[in-house]
């Protein structure tokens, strides 16, 4: 018996379709975000588009693919741009992982999805900001850091965590 075979009566075509498109669009974001960002001259990095893409994966598809995406796009990044450098992207690829652990850890003992995916967030952040501090140095934890670029992670979270808040509870339902 074959994977397909023993899986299918939890994975409906459908769903696998929807991941398909979900992870096709996800990787072109990816690979296409640098060169949109040159092109307009915008930092798009600032809105996040991998953590945009997990949770447009965690609203609309499944916690595995969640974590593939996590564990994926900063690899693809890397591979494809050569950006970020190889230990900024471990450490992206750890952020991203752990937002989604927590968010589905939280969500056990809490039914507030946004307070639970801005709490996942704020966590998996610091964590990545004292990972830079060690691994990286000041200077470049203060350009991480730099308040325009707090101030647009401060709206984005509120944004991702109000959008997976909505939809999550529609996919539940």
């Amino acid at each position: 018996m074959t994977f397909i075979n023993t899986a299918s009566p939890r994975i409906q075509s459908g769903n696998v379709l929807k991941t398909l498109i979900l992870d096709g669009v996800a990787l072109a974001v990816v690979f296409l975000i640098p060169f949109i960002a040159n092109l307009l001259q915008f930092p798009f990095y600032m809105i996040e588009p991998m953590r945009l893409m997990v949770m447009i994966s965690i609203a609309h598809t499944s916690r595995i693919n969640s974590y593939l995406l996590a564990f994926v796009l900063p690899f693809f990044s890397w591979v494809v741009s050569g950006h970020p450098e190889f230990f900024k992207m471990l450490i992206m690829t750890a952020e991203l992982s752990i937002n989604v652990y927590l968010f589905y850890l939280l969500l056990k003992k809490s039914d507030h999805v946004f307070l639970t995916m801005i709490m996942a967030i704020i966590i998996s952040k610091i964590i990545c900001y004292c990972s830079y501090l060690v691994f990286f140095s000041m200077t470049f934890f203060r350009e991480e850091a730099a308040p325009s670029f707090l101030i647009v992670q401060t709206i984005t979270t509120v944004l991702f965590s109000l959008y997976v808040s909505i939809f999550y509870r529609k996919r539940s339902q």
